[in-house]
């Protein structure tokens, strides 16, 4: 039976949204894969960018807001920053929680390359969370 996964950050923007490539991804059909936001401010187009130098598309991905899935049974839930730790709002569930704080590259300055670099920083350490999240839970 697929494991559902919600992966929550502030905005739904950057990091859940590559986190929920990569989990979709690595997990295969061990998961159903969602994504949502405390607010939902649309899918970051550097993140898309930064994810198909990666080989993944999240370019069909939505940004939703975390009420869009109160019905919604999961498994696990993890929050990848701590603004979305601390107003996720409660609602039922036996899902378990995970958390980490993921540096926000959508906040990065500097040159096109040094964005660039920031969003592929953060990818990486996304994908290496993720990799380890689907060994440890979806075996």
């Amino acid at each position: 039976m697929k494991k559902k996964i919600l992966v929550l950050c502030t905005g739904n923007s950057c990091r859940s949204q590559i986190a929920h490539g990569y989990l979709q991804n690595l997990a295969g059909e061990k998961a159903e894969v969602f994504s949502a936001g405390v607010e939902t401010h649309g899918v970051n187009p550097k993140a898309i960018a930064t994810m198909k130098e990666d080989g993944i598309d999240i370019s069909h991905h939505t940004s939703n807001n975390i009420l869009e899935y109160s019905g919604v049974d999961f498994d696990y839930v993890i929050t990848v920053c701590d603004h979305a730790k601390e107003r996720c709002p409660f609602f039922p569930s036996k899902a378990q929680k995970f958390h980490y704080n993921f540096p926000d590259p959508a906040k990065a300055t500097g040159t096109v390359e040094e964005v660039t670099r920031s969003f592929a920083d953060v990818r990486e350490m996304i994908k290496k969370y993720c990799a380890d999240f689907v060994r440890a839970h979806l075996k």
